[in-house]
């Protein structure tokens, strides 16, 4: 690979690291109301990744900020859709540079990879949120993600992402957040795993060697040391060859 985006999920209510983090990533998902932020703060988080020409993505969850979007709710279809399509919007109207991409955040990225009636009000509400702000918006997640196939067939386009931050499982889904060692906070065991997704592998929790397509890489700002191990990152990457610069997604 010549070339990986650098991502990260802001704008949940901690300035000073969206600052340091902005400074290095080269997208932002930016949190849009549904587990944290607020209009003031997606209008400076967007204003400052403007200045930085970093790219501009919603981050919409379930509206559950007493649980920080980290538990799967039980809402009917059409509630769901309105509350992503509201965040988007929400997210648009105050953004210098418009939204690019989607990605879900917490538990509504982890159902909605697998179930098919949240896959498809995700993928709905991106639809109808793109006609609203008047521009064709991708979506993140993982390879394999059901709503990311039922986005293709829509003609969606999508954004393989990959952690550098979270352990594996050998079925390619992420380590549960509550089990030992699913955050990965040591800055070589990061660095180690950004290089294999940077060569389309992972090693698992169990040690395996499994396939892993990224186009993007995330770095989650909550995790200890998060704006460091960016720029760590990033360093790595640059003196392997490898450029970090958001690409246009097909």
């Amino acid at each position: 690979m010549s070339a990986i985006d650098l991502n990260a999920d802001v704008g949940e209510m901690h300035p000073d690291l969206d600052a340091r983090i902005l400074e290095v990533v080269t997208s932002v998902n930016i949190a849009c109301g549904g587990h944290a932020g607020d209009a003031a703060s997606m209008r400076r988080v967007a204003t400052l990744a403007s200045q930085h020409e970093v790219r501009i993505g919603a981050h919409p969850s379930y509206v559950d900020s007493a649980n920080f979007g980290r538990i799967r709710q039980d809402v009917p279809s059409h509630v769901l859709r309105a509350q992503i399509e509201e965040q988007i919007q929400r997210l648009a109207e105050v953004s210098p540079q418009g939204v690019d991409y989607v990605k879900p955040h917490g538990a509504l990225y982890h159902a909605a990879a697998t179930e098919q009636e949240v896959a498809e009000a995700l993928v709905s509400a991106v639809l109808n949120a793109s006609e609203r702000v008047g521009s064709s918006l991708s979506l993140m997640g993982q390879s394999g993600s059901l709503y990311l196939d039922l986005a293709a067939a829509a003609g969606t386009a999508a954004i393989l992402e990959g952690f550098a931050d979270r352990a594996y499982r050998a079925d390619g889904r992420l380590v549960p957040r509550h089990d030992p060692g699913a955050v990965l906070t040591d800055e070589q065991e990061v660095v180690r795993q950004v290089a294999g997704l940077a060569r389309g592998e992972v090693v698992t929790v169990d040690g395996r060697l499994i396939r892993m397509r990224a186009q993007s890489v995330c770095v989650h700002s909550d995790t200890p040391g998060s704006a460091k191990l960016a720029r760590r990152i990033r360093e790595h990457l640059e003196q392997s060859g490898i450029s970090v610069r958001a690409q246009p997604w097909t």
